[in-house]
């Protein structure tokens, strides 16, 4: 018998899980196929914890491996003796989020270690924002941020207020997976743990704070004023946790027309009328746009689930049509405002200036090796530190404790292409309250102008360059997809393309042998950058292009990069790029 079948038979048999979870493993005596999906192999808790299906086997999201997990996490921490500093937990408006963060609780508790439970769904900024703030060894936050509604995850941050990192992500993985059997886990019932200290909530003052932090943040000199009775918004917060905040958010600095799209304003775990909360998805705005329109908004925001993420359309005043931005797009309207304005002021720490003389600090752009290439043009406009870094937002927030450790920049700005970004360290995770803050300020302050962020982005073009980037993620489900992926990688890197169509590979950087090689001189270093399953070929004109299998869900993705003499050119080139790396990969577009 195999050994998925093995394992399928032992959880319907053994009283330890719950007679209805069983019950739902029964359903599925007959379908092999659903079992050995369920049962091949155990969630993987990778270097930010755990994401997958809902439902019973060790391959899904359940109180069972949630459990498991956690039980591996505070083996961990008592062996740091950090027990008493506690962990705070968060969760999204996904099924069983709020249950799965009990259960964390539960299961830290029954450890020794003293947890803090936010009262309500919480957006996952604000939890690392906590960690910090009450002084805690680690943080959880159930959710699976914008992956489909039958998905939940698990995402574990430290002391520091980002995602866990190396070494200590490997370090709570090995413990994890040292956590063999499930009836080895530890639990305390809530009541017992509020008697002991070791449960406590985290109630509204905690927002009270997070919406201060970022309110300090603001630059406004009065513009938002001039404008506030003509700018208008339409924002949706996909059924997720950004509802609250951003709308108070955006009331307490003045923006006075915020209108909300009411089948999707309130928690919805089965995202009624989003076939897919992610604000990357075009499709996901057809109720937004639909009530820009009836508006006559400015604006178009989304924010995912766990509103980490922020996407957005803009009225173009001169067609009367609204435009999507890219997370580039918008990351680079809001880091140009940001870095203008403080310039101005003279408070921007950039080389040469009187505050980084005073200071010591050099002001520092952080981004990840698929966004755009325009972050470096910017940064040598700003005269600040250009630092890219692996593909995830916690290798920004990894920076920044760097920089308070070794003193040494000064964190200006910090981006991913994958629509987030993070203005201040309040947080170390990417922000979307924080982000529509600092969108709609700039837009305030671009109206006082006569300008849309449309024409901003224009100019900003005409800056730097006609950037243009863009993402095909592929789907390869379940153990055969698995292989597929890794078969893709290989061939990749066993023989590396030469050029993708008429683009040259100049370089070629490989994060998983830590090999950077300059393929016209043969030279090779090291990469600088932390291992990971990636490639990335620089090539000819400023273009580039990336391979990743996803660290989350069941795909590859192919990123490409391209700098065009006009919009129109970019496109042309883009176009090109992209069919010449599926194609180079036996993918047909």
């Amino acid at each position: 018998m195999s050994e998925y079948m093995n394992r399928y038979k032992e959880w319907c048999s053994k009283e330890y899980f719950a007679k209805e979870d069983r019950q739902e493993l029964d359903a599925i005596a007959g379908d092999e196929k659903e079992i050995e999906d369920r049962f091949y192999k155990d969630l993987e808790f990778g270097t930010g914890g755990l994401r997958g299906i809902i439902g019973m086997g060790t391959n899904r999201i359940n109180i069972y491996t949630i459990r498991k997990a956690t039980q591996g996490l505070a083996n961990f921490i008592n062996k740091k003796g950090n027990a008493p500093k506690g962990v705070a937990i968060a969760y999204d408006s996904r099924r069983m989020s709020e249950t799965l963060a009990r259960e964390a609780a539960a299961c830290l508790n029954g450890n020794g270690i003293k947890t803090y439970l936010f009262y309500a769904l919480t957006p996952t900024p604000e939890l690392s924002f906590a960690v910090r703030q009450l002084g805690c060894t680690a943080g959880i936050v159930i959710t699976a941020s914008h992956n489909p509604p039958e998905y939940n995850g698990y995402k574990v941050y430290w002391e520091d207020g980002a995602q866990i990192t190396a070494p200590i992500d490997e370090e709570i993985i090995n413990e994890v997976n040292a956590v063999e059997d499930f009836e080895d886990v530890k639990t305390m019932p809530e009541a017992d743990a509020r008697v002991k200290n070791l449960f406590h909530i985290i109630g509204y003052e905690m927002d009270d704070r997070y919406i201060a932090a970022m309110k300090r943040m603001s630059l406004d000199e009065g513009e938002i004023g001039k404008v506030a009775d003509d700018l208008k918004i339409v924002y949706t917060p996909f059924n997720g946790t950004g509802n609250v905040s951003v709308r108070r958010l955006l009331d307490e600095l003045g923006f006075k027309n915020v209108f909300v799209v009411e089948e999707q304003k309130n928690p919805d775990p089965d995202f009624t009328t989003l076939e897919y909360p992610n604000p990357e998805d075009p499709k996901a705005f057809t109720l937004a746009l639909k009530l820009a329109k009836e508006k006559d908004a400015d604006l178009i925001l989304a924010t995912d689930p766990d509103a980490d993420r922020l996407g957005v359309y803009v009225k173009d005043y001169f067609t009367g049509e609204y435009a999507a931005f890219t997370g580039n797009m918008s990351a680079m309207i809001i880091a140009e405002y940001c870095l203008s304005r403080r310039r101005k002021r003279g408070i921007l720490h950039e080389k040469g200036s009187a505050v980084e003389k005073e200071t010591g600090l050099t002001g520092a752009l952080i981004t990840t090796i698929v966004s755009t290439n325009m972050a470096k043009a910017m940064a040598k406009e700003y005269n600040l530190e250009f630092i890219e870094v692996l593909t995830g937002f916690k290798f920004i927030g990894e920076q920044i404790k760097f920089f308070e450790q070794r003193k040494n920049f000064y964190y200006e700005f910090g981006f991913e292409e994958s629509y987030g970004c993070l203005v201040g360290t309040h947080a170390r995770d990417k922000d979307a309250p924080m982000a529509v803050m600092m969108l709609c300020e700039a837009a305030a302050y671009y109206k006082a102008s006569g300008l849309s962020l449309v024409d901003q982005m224009n100019n900003i073009y005409k800056k730097y360059g006609h950037y243009l980037e863009a993402q095909k993620s592929v789907t390869m489900k379940g153990a055969d997809g698995a292989k597929e992926i890794a078969g893709i990688m290989e061939a990749l890197r066993k023989n590396p393309p030469k050029n993708f169509g008429d683009f040259k590979v100049l370089e070629i950087i490989d994060c998983k042998s830590n090999r950077h090689e300059n393929v016209e001189t043969g030279e090779s270093k090291l990469t600088g950058l932390p291992t990971s399953n990636v490639l990335y070929f620089a090539l000819e004109g400023d273009a580039w292009c990336c391979a990743r299998p996803s660290g989350t869900e069941p795909k590859i993705k192919f990123y490409t990069g391209v700098k065009g003499e006009s919009t129109e050119d970019a496109k042309e080139k883009m176009d090109a790029l992209q069919k010449a790396v599926l194609s180079a990969v036996g993918i047909s577009d």
